[in-house]
């Protein structure tokens, strides 16, 4: 059974309060927060395990090792990718859709090449473009939104052309709680010879993700968003694929013989894996990762649904709000009146509770909607239906004092 309460134990800094309020946490599209067994695992390699990973013959570099490489076959699990192989270890997405753009674009893509993103991208899934753009004169194509905030798949079938090298779409958008049709939309690539990359930052935390029946070729996620440590990610990649690609960075671990005048590469996935990894943080990525499995996704999407539903229902009824998409997942994006999203975020979080502000890395689709920013309420499978009245209530008090 799903208890809140034994769940929000898990989560100390829950009980804390915010200028001598209950803190109301209510950013979790930024980031999670952290439960206890996934900072004691952290803290348990460093105090008892530490030492570098891979070719040490000693004792702790074995035990580290294989923590690591257990933690690659969690996040392998997880996904259900077909190997170990096909799971390369990041910063984050930001890193992932990064090295899909440098090296993907080095070997696949020349001048009048063509990538196809949409408009409800996130930043790191518009700049890497920009910048092979630059580098090797390729042309972005943009599939539009819907007023409803839904990708229009009629004018994505005619974006590809016989230069079209790869789609790049986020499965969640971070600002509408969209979540698109990414297994249509790889039939769609597919049907045309593309391949497609995935941004999944947004949908790995709140769903069930499975890289095979998606049959997408790249995925990416962050473990922070998945109540896992920060600066540690995973890029997902089909072996054929990844074996095709030049390395993203030079250095150690990614090698396999070195001489000035030639080097040859690592077998996968460490031919991506350029130095000392944060081998503490998988561990920590892997512990959260197996804390959400035994929850449960049928579990985690049950309740945030309800909770979402439920911050729309209650949201709407207040005076001059304006909702932002269709929240399909668990996140909620809305103005109130005039008051400017900044002032209503900095006057909430007076009262204890904490949303994000502004464009959230997705000036583009602001740009779509005709606003400046949002302020955005995003949910993790800790949220209650109380911290969504004190939302309400919160909103409520501030528009008040905007008359």
């Amino acid at each position: 059974m799903f208890d809140i309460q034994q769940i929000r134990h898990d989560f100390p800094i829950l009980g804390r309060e915010v200028y001598n309020r209950p803190l109301v946490y209510l950013d979790n599209g930024a980031t999670t927060q952290k439960p206890l067994c996934v900072v004691q695992a952290m803290t348990d390699e460093y105090l008892n395990v530490n030492a570098n990973v891979h070719r040490g013959v000693h004792f702790l570099s074995q035990q580290a090792t294989d923590l690591h490489e257990a933690a690659r076959e969690t996040v392998r699990k997880f996904i259900n990718a077909r190997s170990t192989a096909e799971v390369v270890f990041t910063r984050g997405t930001t890193e992932s859709i990064n090295l899909v753009a440098a090296c993907f674009g080095q070997q696949c893509m020349g001048p009048g090449d063509e990538v196809i993103i949409t408009e409800m991208e996130h930043h790191s899934n518009i700049v890497p473009w920009q910048l092979l753009k630059s580098r090797k004169d390729i042309n972005i194509k943009v599939c539009p939104i819907t007023d409803e905030g839904r990708l229009d798949l009629n004018v994505l079938e005619r974006l590809f052309s016989e230069r079209t090298r790869l789609v790049s779409v986020c499965h969640v958008s971070n600002v509408l709680g969209t979540v698109n049709p990414i297994k249509d939309i790889v039939s769609k690539a597919h049907a045309h010879n593309v391949p497609i990359l995935v941004d999944a930052a947004q949908s790995v935390p709140h769903m069930a993700v499975d890289v095979q029946a998606l049959d997408c070729d790249f995925l990416a996620f962050s473990g922070h968003k998945v109540y896992g440590p920060t600066g540690i990610g995973v890029l997902y990649g089909k072996e054929e694929w990844l074996d095709k690609l030049p390395p993203y960075m030079g250095g150690g671990e990614m090698i396999d013989r070195v001489t000035f005048q030639h080097t040859t590469f690592n077998h996968l996935p460490y031919k991506f894996e350029a130095g000392t990894p944060d081998y503490v943080a998988t561990t920590g990525l892997a512990r959260a990762l197996d804390y959400v499995s035994t929850i449960g996704f049928e579990t985690i999407e049950k309740h945030e649904h309800e909770l979402t539903k439920y911050a729309r229902e209650q949201l709407s009824e207040i005076d001059g709000m304006r909702l932002f998409g269709p929240s399909d997942d668990a996140v909620v994006s809305f103005l109130v009146g005039n008051i400017h999203h900044l002032d209503l975020g900095t006057l909430l979080d007076r009262l204890g509770i904490a949303v994000r502000t502004g464009h959230h890395c997705a000036e583009p689709l602001m740009h779509r909607m005709g606003v400046e920013g949002t302020v955005r309420a995003s949910f993790a499978l800790y949220n209650t239906v109380e911290e969504v009245d004190a939302l309400v209530a919160g909103i409520r008090r501030v528009a008040q004092m905007f008359g």
